[in-house]
C-alpha cells in the first residue's frame, strides 16, 4: 500500500463525509432549534437527485439541475412545514417519529410512480468531466467538485452562524428558544428559516450525488441512518458537531470497508452505542 493507495482512499472518506455534512446539519439543526424528529429528511435527499436528473434532462444541463434541485425541494419542505411540522411540533418524539417515517414510504412511492423503480443517471458536467491528479494519483475531477462543495458550504455557514446577526439569533434559539423569542426574536420565522435551508442542503447534496450513485428509490433510506448517526455523535444544533460526526463517520464507514471489511457494518454503531453511553449530549453539543 503506497502513498497513492493512502491518497485515494481519502479522497473517498472526504468525498462521503461531505455529502454527510450537507444532509447532517440540516438535520442537527432542525433537531437543536426545532425540537423535531424529521426522519424525512433522507426522503428529500432522494428527492434532489430526481428533481435534478429531470431538470438536467428539460434544460440539457447539469448546472440547471444544480440550482434547480435544492430550490425544488426547498419548495416541497415548505409545504411540508405549513402542512404537517408546525402542527406536530408539539405533540412530542413519537408522533414525529411516527409521522415523518410514513412520509418516507409517500415520498418512496411518489418517486416510483414518476419517475419508476429503476435507477436513473445524471451526467456530470464537460467541465468536470475526467481525472485530476494528486499525490501522484488520478482521481475523478467530479469527485473533487463534490469535496469543494462541501468545504464552501461548510465555510460559508459557520461566517453566518457565528459572525451574523441572524447567526447568534440562531444559537440563541438554540440555546434557549423561550429566553429568545422574549427578547424579541421572531422564532416561528427563525424556524422555517432554518427548515428551509436544511431542506435546500438536502436536495443539493442529493443532485450533487446523483452523477456519482444515481438517483435511485432507496437513496434515502441508505443514506438516512449515517446521517443520524453523524447527528448523535456531534451533538444536537452543533455545527462544529457535525463537521466532527461527518469526518467521523464517514472515515471510519470507508476506510472500514477497505481495512477490516468483516466489522465494517457495525463500526459506525459500536461508535454510536460507545458515544451514548460515556457522552450522550454528543462531542461537541451545542447546548452546554
Amino acid at each position: 500500500m503506497d502513498t497513492g493507495y493512502w491518497a485515494l482512499q481519502f479522497l473517498n472518506a472526504l468525498q462521503f463525509s461531505m455529502l454527510l455534512f450537507l444532509l447532517s446539519i440540516g438535520l442537527t439543526v432542525i433537531f437543536g432549534l426545532l425540537h423535531f424528529v424529521n426522519l424525512a429528511h433522507g426522503a428529500l435527499y432522494m428527492l434532489g437527485a430526481y428533481i435534478g436528473v429531470s431538470a438536467a434532462a428539460s434544460f440539457g444541463s447539469y448546472w440547471a439541475a444544480f440550482f434547480l434541485a435544492p430550490v425544488g425541494v426547498t419548495i416541497i419542505g415548505a409545504i411540508l412545514y405549513f402542512t404537517l411540522i408546525e402542527r406536530l411540533r408539539h405533540a412530542g418524539p413519537m408522533n414525529q417519529v411516527l409521522v415523518t417515517f410514513g412520509l418516507i414510504f409517500v415520498f418512496l412511492d411518489l418517486v416510483r410512480m414518476t419517475w419508476g423503480d429503476i435507477a436513473l443517471g445524471l451526467e456530470a458536467p464537460a467541465a468536470l468531466a475526467g481525472s485530476s491528479e494528486f499525490a501522484g494519483i488520478s482521481y475523478p475531477t467530479y469527485r473533487f467538485f463534490i469535496i469543494a462543495v462541501g468545504a464552501v458550504v461548510m465555510a460559508a455557514l459557520w461566517v453566518g452562524l457565528t459572525r451574523t446577526q441572524i447567526g447568534a439569533m440562531i444559537r440563541a434559539g438554540v440555546e434557549n428558544g423561550n429566553m429568545a423569542a422574549a427578547l424579541g426574536i421572531n422564532v416561528n420565522r427563525l424556524f422555517f428559516l432554518v427548515f428551509c435551508v436544511g431542506c435546500a442542503l438536502a436536495g443539493l447534496a442529493g443532485v450533487i450525488a446523483a452523477p456519482v450513485f444515481s438517483a435511485t428509490t432507496g437513496m434515502g433510506i441508505s443514506i438516512l441512518i449515517p446521517t443520524l448517526i453523524v447527528v448523535v455523535i456531534g451533538g444536537l444544533g452543533s455545527l462544529e458537531g457535525a463537521i466532527a460526526g461527518s469526518l467521523i463517520v464517514g472515515f471510519i464507514e470507508t476506510l472500514g470497508a477497505v481495512f477490516l471489511p468483516e466489522v465494517a457494518a457495525i463500526s459506525s454503531y459500536v461508535l454510536l452505542a460507545a458515544v451514548l453511553i460515556l457522552r450522550p449530549q454528543g462531542l461537541i453539543p451545542a447546548r452546554g
